[in-house]
């Protein structure tokens, strides 16, 4: 390319002086031709013109000269770069030739590797296909034998079908002979029943008029007075077998019982719908109440909480019936104390934050009692909904705690009675997990548990552990039984929970009306604290047998009208005092 421009350059160059010497040449003929005729009077002229002429001659040649060398000079550049620029393409020429050569190497040599890859995955595929073939020749071995037993099965099975029809062929032979003879005897015993028919209604004839009865009136007499005795004699069976089982019964589940409260230690307090914050001085009161009342304002709507602020030294209280806000409430107003920054927009920061660190809480306390009672197998959903239980309670017992020992008493009295403790103890840890979904399932809290149990793969008999605890489903095993027990121990021993002043007394009143109500009774006394009912009869009116009956109707009234932590004691006293005076 560089070649071709110089050439074009000295091309034009070469043009360009030749077009200037046509044109001076044709100047100089003009020139002549205008003197010829006043040539003397134009000499001068004529010797100008010819030295001008003589000198542009000189400038020709001389520009002729240069153009002469510069193109050669021209020449020889394009000639050495025309050189360079061959070599140039040699040596490219060179490289490509190179690697066109590795190129074909390269495509031999994966040539060869696709060759040899071929072959391998032949020969793997004819092994294989051998290997299936063999797999598929003895499965076809296996499944002839198995239809040859089969087949063989199949005419055994014929054959004792005829030998059994044979057999049902005679009895049926033997029925109907048997059928005619019952048809005859049968119409014999009605002739005989309707003579001894005739036979009673002469009987009740002259009955009735000797006792001066009808029949329905000596009928009514006579089951009044059996049923009477029957009642009697059966209420004293039963009493000496409920004495015997109540013996020894009750002293083996006391030692149960016993056992395994006294190798469990708990917390004895009940917790409180207030929680206290501690302040660093009284100074940070008036920093928390804001100008005009502003932050205390935002922080109660915010969190749903009753901000109390009293004149108890570096403290202010935190009440709320929620416990999950109430604890969000108080790691949000610690924080806002640490930090020193109280205005609204901070408020509702450090509440969002408090919020997840609660959700970590109850991560991170299910966890711990699932680590307490020995269970690591639980559904991810199912710890996550027993850690919301951290902050539940029930008569102020903690619900989480409750389970926790709930558990450990069942395990203990399985292992006494030689049960499955595992399973005992898996029961009664989620008895009462339904109550941190009552609020978003419809349904009690036993039913609502169960149907979460069953739904993230919970064994049959743990589900049924949870449905039957509060006997909204008819207890079917001993490990429901032990679920119910294991609940009534941890909600009952002293300390565990507590219920409303206003709750309590309504509880004793009704205990004492339902007790009123039998026939007989004289006095009632609710002890105890309502765990104890003492029934004074008339001795004249109930006798032994209907004082027992009497305290079996009110314990079972008591079962189905009231809800009470534990067990009701019924008691019934009958006395009777003879006195005289000596004079």
């Amino acid at each position: 390319m560089t070649a071709m421009s110089v050439g074009l350059a000295l091309i034009g160059l070469l043009i360009a002086g030749l077009l200037a010497w046509i044109g001076l040449t044709l100047s100089r003929r003009k020139a002549v031709d205008a003197a010829s005729s006043p040539q003397q009077a134009t000499q001068r002229e004529t010797a100008q013109l010819e030295a001008a002429q003589h000198e542009t001659a000189q400038l020709e040649a001389a520009q002729v000269e240069a153009a002469q060398r510069e193109a050669a000079q021209l020449q020889a550049g394009a000639k050495t770069a025309a050189e360079l620029i061959r070599r140039q393409a040699e040596e490219d020429a060179a490289v490509l030739r190179t690697r066109a050569e590795a190129a074909e190497q390269r495509a031999e040599e994966i040539r060869r590797g696709a060759e040899d890859r071929a072959s391998e995955v032949r020969r793997d595929a004819e092994q294989r296909a051998s290997d299936v073939r063999r797999e598929a020749e003895a499965e076809a071995q296996s499944i002839r034998d198995d239809l040859r037993e089969q087949r063989l099965e199949m005419e055994r099975r014929d054959h004792r079908l005829t030998e059994r029809e044979e057999r049902l062929d005679e009895q049926h032979r033997g029925i109907e002979e048997r059928h005619t003879e019952l048809t005859a005897r049968l119409a014999e015993l009605e002739l005989r029943k309707q003579e001894i028919k005739d036979l009673e209604d002469e009987r009740r004839r002259i009955l009735e008029g000797v006792a001066n009865l009808t029949s329905e009136q000596a009928k009514a007499e006579l089951v009044a007075a059996i049923e009477d005795e029957a009642k009697r004699h059966a209420h004293t069976i039963v009493r000496d077998i409920e004495r015997q089982a109540l013996d020894e019964g009750e002293t083996k589940a006391r030692k149960i019982i016993t056992g395994a409260v006294q190798r469990l230690a708990s917390e004895q307090t009940s917790e409180s719908v207030v929680s206290v914050v501690h302040l660093p001085s009284d100074d940070m009161k008036g920093r928390i109440i804001g100008r005009e009342g502003r932050n205390i304002r935002s922080f109660e709507q915010t969190t749903g909480v009753n901000l109390i602020i009293d004149d108890t030294p570096e403290a202010v209280l935190l009440s709320c019936f929620d416990p999950v806000r109430r604890e969000t409430a108080r790691l949000t107003l610690d924080s806002l104390v640490l930090d020193g920054r109280i205005h609204p927009s901070r408020i509702e920061e450090i509440y969002e934050r408090s919020k997840g660190e609660v959700a970590e809480l109850c991560q991170r306390a299910a966890e711990d009692a699932m680590a307490d009672v020995g269970i690591i197998d639980l559904h991810p959903e199912l710890i996550r909904t027993m850690g919301l239980l951290r902050y539940r309670t029930s008569y102020g017992q903690n619900v989480l705690k409750h389970l926790v020992e709930s558990a450990h008493i069942a395990s203990m009295m399985a292992a006494e009675l030689g049960l499955d403790p595992k399973l005992c103890k898996r029961g009664a840890f989620l008895h009462d997990i339904g109550k941190a979904l009552t609020h978003e399932s419809e349904g009690s809290h036993a039913i609502v548990g169960a149907e979460l149990a069953r739904k993230y793969g919970e064994n049959d008999d743990v589900v049924h552990c949870i449905e039957a605890h509060h006997n909204e489903v008819e207890v079917r095993t001993v490990e429901a039984v032990l679920t119910q027990a294991a609940d009534a121990v941890s909600g009952g021993r002293p300390g565990a929970r507590r219920e409303s002043l206003e709750a309590y007394v309504q509880r004793l009143e009704r205990l004492e009306e339902i007790a009123m109500h039998h026939d007989g009774v004289e006095k009632v006394f609710a002890m105890q604290a309502g765990r104890e009912i003492r029934v004074m009869v008339l001795p004249d009116a109930v006798d032994d047998i209907a004082a027992q009956v009497m305290a079996r109707d009110i314990a079972k009234q008591v079962e189905e009208e009231l809800t009470y932590p534990g067990q009701i004691r019924v008691t019934v006293v009958r006395e009777s005092r003879a006195t005289e005076v000596a004079k």
